[in-house]
């Protein structure tokens, strides 16, 4: 919990304000394609159409949209070769519902969890209770008395607000186990442009847990969509939001407000970290010795032989990886070959274990790492320092 940010909620429906960007209704805006300057930068057109007038028709950037006030369609990735997302194979893909609740029955995770006591009491109270899933019957966790479910068609109300002023879109939803965590995930207009053409998409992702564990959690998800590579965000404690609801809060709707700051900053220093890790020539022999503070060697244990190949797994993905010809050299594709190892080659288990732990798990813990050495090697000279002096300080 330390270092979270949290914001306090009040647990009813929240009252909807109007859109913002409420779209012309005489104007359609339809995808065109991706533009590729002679500098390497791209960026997506738009072709806009004036309804009863067949002959007007123009072409625009995003930010042009914008300007006039018109809805920004969702963009096809500009690299059609990359292998499916993960979340995409476990999850449902949502045709763009309007509400969190939409949202959770549209993927059939609309289900009733409730508090019952489990076991013998222990004295004249009872002390622990077992979080239960009423239609099927499984048991989510073990929790304390002061413990109340959040149902999952109540838990992401906070976040409709942001949705009807299309500062995010409801992409997929999931769940974890026989249901002790239910997942969105979220879609932010725009991206991240690192060193002109690599694309990094702004996500959230939205968590409810019945296990006891935690709670409702929003969780900065940025990925690189050349690789589906899920990159840390931990920016001095603000990778995660915890949302806390109370009967005991006036205000209902200012925390949307405060949610978008978070984001907005968020993701505005990621796109100057990001491309400050681009901009940062490393040497091979720095890359090994990025490689060698994140995967030590361990000889007072079995696992120096797998550290080995682990090391020689993120130096060949540096090389040769998805999307390695666009970071080669540099920081940014050191940090990315160990997230690329994290994400798809670190794990050997069932497709929704790999998620798990590249969002919450060992591959979350790998990239963090991994991103807070990078961030200390940004501020090298060109030579004479090793990353293993650095690596006693980040983790």
């Amino acid at each position: 919990m330390e270092g979270m940010i949290i914001i306090s909620l009040k647990q009813k429906e929240m009252n909807m304000s109007k859109p913002m960007n409420q779209p012309k209704s005489d104007f359609d805006a339809k995808f065109l394609g991706w533009q590729e300057k002679k500098s390497a930068d791209i960026f997506p057109l738009f072709n806009i159409t004036l309804e009863d007038h067949p002959l007007y028709q123009s072409t625009v950037s995003e930010a042009t949209l914008r300007k006039l006030r018109l809805r920004v369609p969702q963009t096809l990735s500009p690299y059609p070769d990359t292998a499916p997302a993960l979340w995409h194979k476990l999850g449902i893909e949502l045709n763009g519902p309007k509400t969190a609740r939409e949202a959770i029955e549209a993927a059939g995770l609309d289900y009733t969890v409730v508090k019952k006591p489990l076991g013998l009491k222990t004295g004249l109270k009872q002390e622990s209770y077992s979080t239960v899933r009423t239609d099927t019957g499984d048991i989510l966790g073990v929790v304390g008395e002061n413990y109340e479910p959040v149902q999952n068609i109540n838990a992401f109300t906070f976040f409709d607000t942001l949705v009807a002023d299309e500062e995010a879109v409801y992409e997929t939803a999931g769940v974890f186990g026989k249901g002790e965590c239910v997942w969105i995930l979220a879609k932010l207009p725009g991206y991240l442009k690192v060193h002109g053409n690599d694309i990094v998409n702004k996500y959230l992702l939205l968590t409810n847990n019945h296990d006891g564990s935690s709670q409702v959690r929003v969780k900065f998800t940025p990925v690189r969509v050349i690789c589906n590579n899920t990159l840390t965000s931990a920016l001095q404690g603000t990778g995660e939001v915890q949302i806390v609801y109370t009967q005991n809060v006036e205000q209902d709707l200012k925390q949307a407000g405060v949610l978008l700051g978070w984001v907005n900053y968020v993701y505005e220093q990621l796109n100057v970290m990001f491309n400050g890790m681009a901009a940062k020539s490393i040497t091979q022999e720095q890359l090994r010795e990025y490689v060698q503070a994140l995967v030590p060697d361990n000889e007072e244990t079995d696992k120096t032989s797998k550290n080995d190949k682990v090391r020689a797994s993120v130096l060949k993905l540096h090389d040769s990886g998805r999307g390695a010809y666009l970071a080669r050299g540099t920081l940014w594709g050191a940090f990315n070959s160990v997230a690329e190892y994290a994400d798809h080659m670190m794990s050997d288990e069932d497709l929704t274990l790999q998620l798990n732990s590249n969002w919450f798990g060992r591959g979350e813990q790998l990239k963090l790492k991994a991103f807070h050495l990078a961030r200390r090697m940004m501020m090298w000279p060109q030579s004479g320092n090793s990353a293993i002096n650095y690596a006693g300080h980040c983790f």
